[in-house]
């Protein structure tokens, strides 16, 4: 399948970038999808919450009145969970929300990621570029040359490029991420999808071969 490529001043060039079909034109499978973003979401929490229980409150050590002859309910120490300033009864301890996945099914979420992007139409390929330094005017012009201006866009780089990144991360809803750092939930995540042509050629080999072992297995 093969596919147009943007110049960074949105004209189309006369090179083409192919995609493999079972990469990019696959049949998604939406329950590999759903497990691998519960899991990236999961994995974001801190699970730091904490409340403190009964034997943990300060205070309370004495009975506060004597347990007969007042014609009041029994207590045994002020910080019951019933009392103001008590202990909380089954409250949040610190946990890890930590949550593994299988990498086949990994790749096979990304996989239906992509496919979705393309079938969708929100699957756009760019040359390779980068800039002398950082400047988020230019890489504003780069989007507004795509018609890409307003719209969440994640722009996926072949490698790691500090002055790329730095020029868009000022702009709203505009994130700029390495190919091998993203998630199915950042693929997702976006109402439009760049790709330069070396994150593209990067997809094509890191999946093609493991898409055919999940079909295989």
């Amino acid at each position: 399948m093969e596919f147009n490529v943007y110049k960074i001043d949105g004209t189309v060039s006369t090179e083409k970038v192919q995609l493999l079909e079972n990469v990019f034109n696959a049949d998604p499978n939406d329950h590999a999808i759903y497990l691998a973003v519960k899991r990236y979401l999961a994995n974001q929490r801190q699970g730091t919450s904490k409340a403190k229980e009964r034997a943990e409150v300060n205070g309370g050590g004495k009975k506060p009145w004597k347990q007969k002859g007042r014609g009041g309910a029994r207590a045994g120490t002020s910080r019951s969970p019933v009392w103001v300033g008590g202990g909380t009864i089954f409250g949040p301890k610190p946990r890890d929300h930590r949550q593994k996945l299988p990498k086949k099914v990994g790749f096979l979420a990304k996989v239906s990621a992509l496919s979705y992007k393309v079938a969708d139409q929100q699957f756009v390929v760019v040359e390779d570029f980068s800039f002398d330094k950082p400047e988020t005017k230019k890489f504003a012009a780069l989007l507004d040359a795509l018609k890409l201006t307003g719209k969440k866009v994640l722009l996926l780089t072949g490698k790691h490029d500090e002055i790329v990144y730095k020029s868009g991360r000022n702009i709203d809803r505009c994130f700029v991420q390495e190919v091998k750092t993203a998630s199915t939930y950042d693929l997702l995540n976006n109402q439009i999808l760049v790709v330069q042509k070396s994150a593209v050629e990067y997809l094509n080999s890191a999946y093609g071969d493991k898409v055919k072992e999940v079909a295989n297995a």
